[in-house]
């Protein structure tokens, strides 16, 4: 097998043979064809895949996919998708994306692409648009932390070992704004606490004064909970326990609101899922959680051991590991024990979309101005 560029011609007479063949060879011809990049598979000289490539502002379509009938199913489309997500990795590219045929999404689905917006019909048959984020931008994510209205951070989830680093969080959030960061984890431990949203007029302030993009949690488990988290303007509602302790209600908000309205928090003790303001570790695996909920819609999740979260002595970076490996079409999010710029560098390196980080900013282990940088 070769993997090499394919004259246009056979191109076209790939594409009607296998896509269209009840349409003239004209059919199958695209207006950018001359500007495109073209390449197949080749089995003892005889072209049996092809694809076409157009590049556009940093990312990549790929368009008219097609094996060989008799062909399909022994790997060669496979491999020259392979082919060409390395081409478009090597390049550089930010994104990588097609229009699918409903029925064949399934391919695209193993390396990572997910459908997005609705689907549309063309020629009697459904489509979708498949995306991949290639390169991964790391998104810092700080967070305020409120009991009685005021910004404060605990150590590993103890309301014992509160320390108060500002009673105005409005000041700590338009701080983080002029420095030119874009988003705002906000953590409602009143409610949390008490099981029901608490501190919603600080959301509602925070969101009118300022521009940032606003994750809000802590005590959210019934619909009007919701409503008011929504209606006090935050963008995405931050959940966690009724993940685990109440699946139908939760899978109900997906279907209402979106999954992309929601950040899935999962709090982890030694590989297993801890809920309860962590005093309760369950016998569910967080991998297996997380493969639940990403069949169930959700793409972005974050990821905290209660082990170091608070104490400054780094992340779980081999955690974050096996779970990026597992799943690379989710937006996994590190949170709990960033201790300085090392930390949130190598949380970058091993493809975690975004770093939420609280204590180390706080206590002037990391500068604002270093993390807007990333």
């Amino acid at each position: 097998m070769e993997i090499k560029k394919v004259p246009l011609p056979d191109v076209w007479r790939m594409r009607q043979t296998v896509m269209y063949p009840q349409e003239t060879l004209d059919f199958v011809k695209l207006e950018e064809d001359d500007i495109g990049l073209h390449w197949g598979v080749y089995v003892k000289g005889e072209v049996i895949s092809v694809i076409s490539v157009f590049e556009e502002r940093g990312s990549v379509q790929f368009r008219k996919f097609a094996t060989k009938i008799g062909q399909q199913g022994k790997g060669y489309g496979t491999a020259l998708l392979q082919y060409v997500m390395d081409w478009a990795k090597r390049h550089n590219k930010q994104s990588i994306w097609c229009n699918a045929r409903l029925s064949a999404t399934a391919i695209y689905k193993k390396f990572g692409m997910q459908a997005t917006g609705a689907t549309w019909r063309k020629y009697g048959i459904e489509f979708i648009k498949m995306e991949k984020q290639l390169q991964k931008k790391m998104q810092i994510i700080p967070a305020i932390d409120i009991i009685d209205g005021k910004c404060v951070r605990l150590t590993q989830g103890d309301y014992e070992q509160k320390k108060i680093y500002n009673e105005h969080p409005l000041e700590v959030a338009l701080e983080f704004e002029d420095a030119g960061l874009e988003r705002l984890h906000l953590v409602d431990l009143d409610g949390a606490k008490a099981g029901a949203v608490k501190n919603w007029k600080v959301l509602e302030t925070l969101a009118s004064k300022t521009k940032m993009v606003i994750d809000f949690g802590g005590g959210i488990k019934t619909d009007k909970d919701v409503e008011i988290v929504f209606n006090s303007g935050a963008a995405l509602a931050t959940v966690g326990s009724i993940a685990v302790k109440n699946e139908q209600e939760f899978v109900k908000w997906l279907l209402t609101y979106g999954a992309n309205k929601f950040l899935l928090g999962a709090d982890v003790k030694e590989e297993k899922i801890a809920v309860s303001g962590w005093l309760e570790t369950t016998d569910i695996w967080i991998y297996d959680f997380i493969e639940k909920y990403i069949a169930h819609g959700v793409q972005q999740i974050f990821c905290t051991d209660v082990s170091k979260d608070g104490l400054l002595q780094g992340p779980s970076i081999a955690l974050y590991q096996n779970i990026i490996k597992k799943f690379p079409q989710l937006h996994l999010i590190g949170s709990g024990g960033v201790s300085n710029m090392d930390d949130v560098l190598q949380l970058q390196e091993i493809g975690c979309s975004g770093a939420i980080i609280g204590k180390a900013i706080y206590e002037g282990r990391i500068a604002v101005n270093d993390l807007v940088k990333i």
